[in-house]
């Protein structure tokens, strides 16, 4: 017998529906014709989506998934099984096995941050000299590069031309095919160490790398042409080296206990440079950096964890830089808008630091996370692992922590009271038994699944994947 509901508008409808789960959706549109008709509008289903998740791309999806209803409920249902996160219910757990030396790093192929039905793929390097590609949704080795002679300590992927970058112990940079694994090109730094990051600017991509003796080279990808070389920090070693969002800005620094700025630079003058100008850059007024990050919903925010050198103690400032350009020349100007100090119990040096929004800041030291707000007032506090966290991601549904106790801890953002965004600890993800393992290095993930590397006591380590359910 069916119900008689009163008429809603669309507006109502949306603002119903909005509170219910895919299971609730689908129920009521059963109930009544008029409910089922509404149920089935393209214009509601899609006002649904976008409020719920501000962006999503259905251009990416499978034919059969490119309807606004079939991306809610498969989209709702997965982000059910990643709050939920029971074994074999809404994840299946796989342990890849083929490096014969330590995992030194790992990325995905592609930035699947609003897909689910697309298969995701990882690379890991390795001191054992292979680059390694794996399907985790398979379980199984794609392909592994040759074996190089000298140590790998660094990978990275650059989306825009598919190819993945590496990084050894003497410094030669290589780039290869993330399909197959071919060795595309090749740069020696003659550095005992590099960072690395990619960019892209008027459709041509960039590697940035910064060498052990403060030396910052710009290259072209695929080719690694050597576009500028400049030296940014005399005979040290460049530690921390972030993009802004807005790609105009490139940040290098230095950690601790060393009285030098960090520097900002337009990332213009490093890819085009002038012959008779120097790259246009500007210190920043701090220094003994221990950690950075950008805000990534801000054009180029950036906050930096330093100390003053007289103590222990550390601080957070937080820097927005804009460029001024005349006829002549560009400006940099830098503009403090925000700092507080950071109160922690017992002392580590390891400080893993991301933001997250506008002005949401997550920090994690020894086996404590904490989330605070750009005004310096702490959100909420997690002590949810044993022993120190050893790594940490974050996207816009979840943060994912890593330790030595040989757990991932999974957590999902909601909004507080305060309409602050805070942090609700969900569950753990384990890793092996310390038998044979000595904790988590690495993590990563995309919108379906978690990968993180596991050291093991044999020098062999292995990835630990975690595949939910869609």
């Amino acid at each position: 017998m069916e119900c008689d509901f009163p008429t809603l508008t669309l507006d109502c409808l949306v603002c119903i529906f909005s509170y219910l789960n895919a299971d609730d959706l689908i129920t009521v549109s059963l109930v009544n014709k008029s409910w089922n008709g509404a149920a089935e509008t393209t214009w509601l289903w899609r006002q649904i989506c976008l409020q719920r998740w501000t962006f999503c791309n259905l251009s990416k999806l499978n034919p059969e998934m490119q309807t606004w209803k079939n991306y809610y409920l498969r989209r709702a249902k997965l982000e059910q099984h990643m709050t939920s996160g029971r074994a074999s219910a809404d994840y299946t757990c796989k342990t890849l096995r083929g490096h014969t030396g330590s995992i030194v790093g790992l990325v995905y192929l592609s930035d699947s941050n609003h897909q689910f039905d697309s298969k995701s793929i990882v690379c890991s390097a390795s001191s054992d000299g292979t680059i390694r590609a794996w399907s985790i949704q398979e379980g199984v080795q794609l392909w592994s590069s040759q074996v190089q002679e000298v140590p790998l300590t660094k990978i990275i992927a650059d989306q825009q031309t598919g190819l993945v970058i590496s990084t050894d112990s003497q410094g030669r940079i290589k780039a290869w095919k993330a399909q197959t694994g071919d060795e595309v090109a090749s740069f020696p730094t003659a550095s005992s160490a590099c960072t690395l990051l990619t960019y892209c600017r008027k459709d041509q991509s960039f590697l940035i790398a910064g060498t052990s003796g403060g030396v910052l080279y710009t290259l072209t990808i695929p080719a690694l042409s050597q576009v500028s070389h400049i030296r940014a920090f005399d005979t040290y070693k460049i530690d921390i080296l972030l993009l802004s969002p807005d790609k105009n800005w490139v940040m290098a620094a230095l950690r601790e206990n060393l009285d030098l700025h960090p520097k900002v630079y337009f990332t213009e003058s490093l890819s085009c440079p002038c012959e008779d100008d120097p790259p246009v850059s500007a210190s920043l007024p701090v220094n003994r950096c221990t950690a950075a990050s950008f805000f990534p919903s801000e054009a180029a925010r950036v906050m930096i964890v330093h100390s003053d050198g007289l103590s222990n103690t550390k601080n957070i400032s937080i820097f927005d830089i804009k460029s001024k350009k005349s006829k002549y020349k560009t400006e940099i100007m830098v503009e403090q808008v925000g700092g507080f100090q950071l109160l922690f119990d017992g002392w580590n040096s390891d400080i893993h630091l991301e933001a997250h929004g506008s002005g949401t800041i997550l920090i994690a030291q020894g086996k404590e996370l904490k989330l605070y707000s750009i005004a310096g007032s702490q959100i909420a506090s997690f002590q949810d692992h044993k022993e120190q966290i050893t790594a940490m991601c974050v996207d816009s549904f979840r943060v994912v922590t890593a330790s030595n106790d040989l757990s991932l801890r999974v957590l999902t953002w909601k909004k507080a009271q305060n309409k602050d965004l805070s942090l609700e600890s969900r569950y753990h993800l384990l890793g092996g038994s310390h038998m044979f393992s000595r904790g988590f290095t690495h993590v990563a993930c995309d919108y379906t699944s978690i990968v993180a590397s596991v050291a093991a006591n044999d020098g062999k380590d292995v990835l630990k994947t975690y595949s939910f359910n869609a």
